[in-house]
């Protein structure tokens, strides 16, 4: 039995993704200065941010 050709292909795992994690989002918002730890608790409903180059 032969696998699919999706599978394992390790040329994909460099490819730049288009959506951020909310630890990524957390970290962007922190750089542009609309997070601060001290007042923002939740981590749902996040605002969009751009996608740092």
């Amino acid at each position: 039995m032969t696998r699919h050709r999706s599978y394992g292909r390790s040329s994909q795992s460099g490819t730049k993704r288009n959506v951020l994690k909310r630890y990524e989002r957390i970290d962007v918002l922190r750089k542009l200065g609309k997070w601060k730890d001290e007042t923002n608790k939740t981590v749902t409903g996040l605002p969009k941010t751009p996608i740092p180059t």
